[in-house]
């Protein structure tokens, strides 16, 4: 069998899914790409194999050729095309976050019923490396988790962010990452900032984010949108007998002129490649088998949301300490 895969949205994120599923993931077809600029569609569907461009994604959920769906397009329109294709029977991953409040992902959950059509591409889970940070804590080899620290730095901020988004559409790894990697979901967070960068506009970056789980483990995070260096992802567990971290993502030490150094990836792509592929490959395999897959469901996309939903109303409020609901 093969699946046949609808992608709706295909700048950066969406096009590496296409090209992912058209060369890397074995048992799947792209079908069909549509996108709101219908020349980047085309330019898209040209370097894969046998994809036509479809009017728009409503379009493309309806087209026959089209057994599953991808969304990858703006945030802001995440719930209604997942609604669209619960509608449609049709299974969907969706990129996060699932929808821009906890309140559309209830929406989504309740029009679910008891299908288990949605996932949620928080792809962190499958990446060899936070991978094998969770057997380290999940195996007792570092005593009992402590605290945490969580540091997530791109180049440049994408235009027309906001400081409120930072936390719905790049901190939303951290929280979902977090509760996973530590086995307990977080339940109070409070939102800091200091001075903000000369390169941020007027969203504030950088950004700290204080999280409780239910543990009592203390996690930090700090999301750089505008870091300039580099695209650098950090994530560090600390216990009563010992620490696990995350390594630089590099493969390649240079020495030159009496220095020694390691080159950072441009954004996301190099860096989260593999977690990606098998993320897509799960997916695949899962549908072929009729099975629950292994990636994040909608529940998780509700969870993370309604740690999101605090951090926002912390931020508005001064940095209070808020429980999360």
């Amino acid at each position: 069998m093969t699946v046949r895969v609808g992608i709706i949205g295909v700048g950066v994120m969406g096009a590496d899914h296409a090209l992912s599923l058209d060369r890397r993931v074995s048992g799947a077809a792209v079908t069909a790409v549509a996108d709101f600029d219908a020349a980047r569609a085309s330019a898209v569907a040209s370097t894969l194999r046998g994809a036509t461009v479809a009017a728009d994604g409503p379009a493309l959920i309806e087209r026959d050729d089209v057994d599953a769906v991808v969304i990858a397009s703006h945030d802001s329109t995440h719930a209604e095309l997942v609604h669209l294709a619960l509608a449609a029977g049709k299974p969907v991953l969706c990129e996060k976050p699932l929808a821009p409040t906890a309140a559309e992902c209830r929406e989504i959950i309740a029009a679910q019923g008891e299908r288990t059509l949605i996932t949620v591409g928080f792809m962190r889970r499958f990446d060899p490396a936070y991978v094998d940070l969770k057997r380290v804590v999940s195996s007792g080899e570092l005593g009992e988790p402590l605290v945490a620290h969580c540091v997530s730095r791109t180049v440049e901020a994408y235009p027309g962010g906001t400081s409120a988004s930072t936390i719905t559409n790049s901190a939303i790894h951290e929280l979902d990452i977090v509760p996973w990697l530590l086995s307990s979901p977080i339940t109070e967070v409070s939102w800091h900032a200091g001075r903000t960068s000369a390169h941020s506009g007027t969203r504030q970056d950088p950004q700290i984010m204080l999280l409780r789980t239910e543990s009592d483990v203390l996690v930090t995070v700090e999301i750089f949108l505008n870091a300039r260096y580099g695209y650098d992802t950090r994530c560090e567990v600390v216990g009563d007998i010992g620490a696990s971290a995350l390594v630089l993502p590099t493969h390649v030490v240079t020495d030159r002129d009496r220095r020694r150094s390691v080159a950072y990836p441009a954004d996301w792509v190099p860096r989260y490649a593999d977690a990606y592929r098998l993320q897509l490959q799960e997916w695949v395999d899962s549908l072929e088998a009729g099975r629950v897959s292994e990636l994040a469901d909608a529940d998780a996309g509700l969870r993370a949301g309604l740690v999101a939903d605090a951090l926002v109303a912390s931020m508005n409020e001064g940095g209070r300490t808020v429980v999360v609901e």
